[in-house]
């Protein structure tokens, strides 16, 4: 098992002044599990943290994946189909690549559940491996 990660939580993680820094902070330090970041997702966290936080921040989150706190997923063939067709299907409800990307790994881990704060696009999508996934951190609002 693994803890797929969208963008939402690994930003809000590094961001002291985001509203949910600390139930992402302590999503990933309690995760006994491996830490799984797709590879899209690091461009759209590189643009928030260069844009919000600074060069500092970007770079010490690269350290963290040279140093094995998370597993970078590449994209393989099959997700790219499967990205094609979820962009496709959900077209009207503005599914972007990298969203479409994470579910992507998240199905062919077979992965139930997915640390996201976009609840709106991941509560739409239909995962094909499970009838729904599990949104963390779970919303205690």
């Amino acid at each position: 098992m693994a803890l797929i990660l969208d963008t939402g939580p690994l930003f809000a993680a590094l961001d002291r002044s985001d509203a949910d820094h600390g139930a992402c902070r302590h999503l990933l330090e309690a995760a006994d599990e491996p830490l799984v970041v797709p590879a899209p997702v690091l461009v759209e966290v590189e643009h928030w943290t260069q844009r919000r936080l600074g060069t500092g921040a970007w770079l010490a989150l690269l350290d963290d994946i040279a140093a094995g706190a998370f597993q970078v997923e590449d994209l393989v063939t099959t997700d790219y189909r499967r990205v094609r067709e979820l962009c496709d299907r959900y077209a009207d409800a503005d599914i972007g690549f990298v969203d479409a990307a994470v579910l992507a790994v998240t199905e062919r881990l077979g992965e139930p559940k997915l640390a996201t704060l976009d609840r709106r696009h991941f509560s739409t999508l239909r995962p094909r491996h499970v009838d729904a996934l599990i949104l963390l951190p779970i919303d205690e609002a």
